[in-house]
């Protein structure tokens, strides 16, 4: 029975087998997001059944429990399948049962063994995570220094009964206007989120334009040209200097891989 139960899970087609039911329950998870009828649970059901097998196959080609989960895709495949029997009636609280639902979708991870090309992806990100974390320190300080900055110069002052007038007239003029929004420089936190907003290019310019009205109006002393300068160095320093940082370290550590892989070929060879 043991070595049977290692042919079956050394063959590719009982890879692909799994592969097409992940797949296959995946889809569905997302089609109960919009309705379910029994068909549909019947499906979901023999998936679990089939995972269940899987399980038992795996562990029984193994040649003891500690082997079985000294393997991690096993350890992962053991716990989706455990939250899967959960059953969700035992729980009232709507945002434990939509947990359990997110969960059994990880399962779709799975799918991240099942071919070399996205192996080299992850292996990859993997490496290069030390790194991203480093520039994503960098990139923080950077983002807080300016956010700091931000709110000194462009925070937009309390409406009082003095200038109403004015804010009424910014309202008019100003494109996604703080009358509909909050103030994109009101805060900190908010100011940081802005800045987010510029190094994605959505709307940046408006952003610009705002505050220049909101000069012209009185409602902010800072000249036009800080307010242009501001923007466009925030979006040269974020858009070009430091996001190319981090693709730089991941394709820095993709050409390791890679030579590493070559290397053990030609070893092989």
């Amino acid at each position: 029975m043991k070595k049977l139960s290692k042919r079956i899970v050394k063959s590719e087609l009982f890879e692909k087998f799994i592969i097409f039911i992940i797949l296959t329950n995946c889809f569905f998870i997302g089609v109960e997001t919009y309705f379910t009828n029994s068909t549909i649970e019947l499906i979901q059901l023999s998936a679990l059944i089939i995972f269940i097998i899987e399980i038992v196959i795996r562990y029984n080609a193994s040649n003891s429990i500690k082997d079985y989960f000294s393997r991690g895709w096993n350890v992962f495949d053991f716990s989706i399948v455990l939250i899967c029997l959960i059953p969700e009636s035992l729980f009232t609280n709507t945002v434990i049962i939509s947990t359990l639902r997110v969960l059994r979708v990880f399962r779709v991870i799975r799918l991240l063994k099942s071919n070399d090309e996205i192996k080299l992806i992850v292996s990859v990100l993997v490496k290069s995570l030390n790194a991203l974390y480093y520039n994503f320190i960098f990139f923080l300080i950077f983002m807080y220094l300016f956010g700091i900055i931000g709110v000194t110069l462009f925070k937009l002052p309390e409406e009082t009964i003095q200038n109403k007038k004015n804010f009424i007239e910014l309202y008019e003029l100003a494109p996604n206007s703080p009358k509909i929004s909050p103030d994109p420089y009101g805060n900190l936190s908010e100011t940081m989120f802005t800045l987010f907003r510029i190094l994605t290019g959505e709307d940046w310019t408006d952003l610009r334009y705002n505050l220049t009205i909101a000069n012209e109006k009185d409602l902010i002393s800072t000249p036009k040209w800080m307010i242009t300068f501001y923007h466009v160095l925030w979006y040269i320093i974020s858009a070009f200097l430091l996001l190319n940082l981090l693709v730089g370290a991941i394709l820095n550590n993709y050409q390791i891989i890679m030579d590493k892989n070559s290397k053990l070929k030609n070893q092989e060879k």
